[in-house]
C-alpha cells in the first residue's frame, strides 16, 4: 500500500492542506538513499504540473531537473537555476548526455533528478530510455513517480536499482503503472521501449 506523506513543517502542512482542498492526497515512499533518478507517469495535461509543485512542497523533497546550457543565459540563469534547474554542455566532448548526467549525479552528495520518460503531454508510441541509462551509469535507484486521477493521489510509491536488462525492468515499472489513470488517459503514452514500439509496428 502507498505511504501517505506525513508533514513537518508549516510550509508543507499548507501545501498538504492545499491539496486536500483539491481533493488529493500526497504520497512518498522513503527514500533508499540520498541520490536518486525520478521518472513520473502518466503526463496527460497541464494540471499535472500544479499537483505536482503542491506535492514538492509538500513533501519537502528538493527536485533537479537538467537542461542543455542555452536554456541558462545570464538573465534567467538564477531563476532557472532556484527552480532546479542544472545546465548541462551538450556540444562537450568526450562523451553523450546520459554520460554527462550520470557524472553529475555521482559527483553530488545528493540529488533527485526528474526526468519525463514520455517527453510530451501527447501520446507517443514509446518512452525515452535515458532516464533509465542515467541511473544504470550512476548506480542509483530509480523512483517511480505518478499522479492517479482515478484514486486522486500522487507521488513517488517505489524505488528499484536497475539491473541492466532493461527488458526485465521494464516490466517491473508496467507492473507498477497498472491501473494508474492520467486526466486524459487517451494520451498517456504506452510503457515499452523504442525497439518494442519498431517492433509492433514492423508486424502491422
Amino acid at each position: 500500500m502507498p505511504q501517505a506523506h506525513i508533514p513537518k513543517t508549516s510550509g508543507q502542512r499548507l501545501a498538504t492542506w492545499a491539496l486536500g482542498l483539491l481533493g488529493w492526497k500526497a504520497i512518498l515512499e522513503p527514500p533508499p538513499g540520498p541520490k536518486f533518478v525520478a521518472v513520473g507517469y502518466p503526463h496527460t495535461s497541464n494540471w499535472d504540473f500544479l499537483y505536482a509543485i503542491l506535492w514538492k512542497f509538500a513533501t519537502g523533497l528538493p527536485m533537479n531537473w537538467v537542461g542543455k546550457k542555452e536554456l541558462f543565459p545570464p538573465v534567467l540563469a538564477p531563476v532557472m537555476k532556484a527552480l532546479g534547474g542544472i545546465p548541462v554542455d551538450r556540444g562537450n566532448k568526450g562523451g553523450d548526455f546520459v554520460k554527462q548526467v550520470a557524472q553529475l549525479i555521482r559527483r553530488r552528495d545528493s540529488i533527485v533528478l526528474v526526468v519525463a520518460a514520455e517527453g510530451t503531454r501527447s501520446r507517443a508510441p514509446h518512452w525515452r530510455s535515458g532516464f533509465y541509462y542515467m541511473a544504470l551509469e550512476a548506480q542509483v535507484p530509480i523512483g517511480l513517480g505518478y499522479i492517479d486521477y482515478s484514486r486522486r493521489e500522487l507521488g513517488i510509491g517505489a524505488y528499484f536499482l536497475p539491473s541492466g536488462d532493461i527488458h526485465a525492468d521494464f516490466e517491473r515499472i508496467r507492473a507498477f503503472y497498472a491501473g494508474k489513470v492520467g486526466k486524459k488517459p487517451e494520451k498517456a503514452s504506452p510503457i515499452r521501449l523504442k525497439e518494442e514500439a519498431q517492433e509492433l509496428e514492423a508486424k502491422d
